[in-house]
């Protein structure tokens, strides 16, 4: 006679998994109520009720160390709406990179997280014993960042002692950049030195390159500093009329310009040391932190395609000048992805090219960064598709003047 089989147990409702779907579902659906509301100022007792619900549930989660659950709700709410993964993106890794700190009988401090990143082109690669050794140019670059009134005159700057790769960047999720935010708040509060775990495990290494010592490289690197200010200082409000908006970055951006010109020879000592004059630079701009890793990995993401297409023009015997581009869209694996397919005199398909494409990206502009690029590279000709079919095909191409 056959035994009974025990029945397998029910999750129960409580299960810690089950928990977390709740949540992200929630995340989701309050993103997506919250990003319907035009006009905050205007925002009714339950929204307003929802909102704050929104912001103390994120940064719970954020202090739970729960990224996989964050990172999950964003990817969900990209599939869902895309009104709503622009709004919840934004929130979370705003209150991953700030931090308000209050004191009775003090006025609330701010900390916010920025990166500078930065193409750095050299002779076979940069050298990590050489990582900001130099302490008089490293004590110099922070002093630059008031001096040039990148940060208020009031603020504290804390630059980290060293150049972050892409590898170690990319390891610095939602819950790990609020801990070094803490650690940098820390440290710059207290009046003893403090321990700061969170930033000391953020520095793991460059990942090992395979440059020759002839090779000529291009590496991406990226300064990561924190900024300590009070929450109310004028110096970082931005004007709400649209004009002087726009002069206020648009100054910034000239101060930043500048900075770039004035310190660069301070960045390249931290970088290269004595070596410093056998390297140079691009930067792109100061931003906070996933802004600014966002808008590296794109420009990194455009090299890399231009290196592609370059190598498929070597490779086909066709002249730049001879050949013509199709760009558009293209879903690779439920992927969106932003394609470049180069063309012969003869129609023929020479190569083509992916990058990654948010799918709250302004194409228009997209459109613009890849004809720029296909223009330093010789590259004049170039039509829109409205997308790539599963087969590879252009649809509906509609040509560039």
């Amino acid at each position: 006679m056959p035994k009974n089989k025990r029945p397998v147990a029910r999750k129960p409702a409580d299960a810690p998994e089950h928990k977390d779907e709740q949540t992200l579902r929630e995340l989701c659906q309050l993103a997506l109520n919250l990003s319907e509301q035009e006009d905050p100022d205007t925002m009714g007792e339950v929204l307003r009720d929802q909102a704050e619900d929104f912001q103390r549930l994120v940064r719970k989660l954020i202090n739970q160390q729960k990224d996989e659950l964050l990172y999950g709700a964003v990817e969900q709410a990209r599939d869902e709406d895309v009104d709503a993964y622009v709004y919840l993106r934004g929130a979370i890794e705003e209150a991953a990179g700030n931090l308000l700190y209050r004191r009775e009988g003090a006025p609330t401090l701010e900390v916010d997280a920025f990166a500078i990143p930065l193409f750095v082109h050299s002779t076979g690669g940069l050298d990590p014993a050489r990582d900001f050794q130099d302490g008089e140019a490293y004590e110099a670059l922070v002093d630059s960042f008031k001096q040039a009134e990148l940060e208020s005159a009031a603020a504290r700057v804390v630059l980290i002692r060293h150049a972050y790769d892409i590898k170690e960047i990319d390891a610095i999720t939602y819950s790990r950049l609020a801990a070094m935010v803490r650690d940098a708040t820390t440290s710059m509060t207290e009046k003893k030195l403090v321990a700061v775990p969170a930033l000391e495990r953020s520095m793991s290494g460059w990942a090992p390159t395979a440059f020759a010592a002839g090779d000529s490289a291009v590496e991406l690197r990226f300064l990561l500093g924190f900024a300590l200010k009070r929450a109310d200082d004028p110096f970082y409000r931005a004007p709400k009329e649209e004009v002087a908006s726009d002069l206020y970055f648009a100054e910034r951006m000239a101060r930043y310009q500048k900075w770039t010109e004035q310190y660069a020879p301070l960045v390249r000592r931290c970088l290269a040391g004595e070596q410093a004059e056998q390297i140079s630079l691009n930067f792109l701009y100061q931003d906070l932190f996933f802004g600014a890793k966002e808008q590296a990995l794109a420009e990194y993401a455009t090299l890399q395609m231009l290196s592609e297409l370059n190598q498929a023009l070597q490779a086909s015997g066709v002249a730049p000048e001879q050949a013509s581009a199709v760009v558009g869209p293209a879903d690779v694996d439920y992927r969106m992805l932003l394609r470049v397919q180069l063309t012969g005199p003869d129609g023929a398909v020479i190569g083509a090219s992916d990058k990654p494409l948010d799918l709250a990206a302004d194409l228009e502009q997209e459109v613009d960064d890849v004809r720029d690029a296909l223009d330093s590279i010789g590259v004049h000709r170039l039509a829109v598709a409205r997308r790539f079919d599963a087969q590879g095909n252009p649809m509906d191409l509609q040509q560039l003047q």
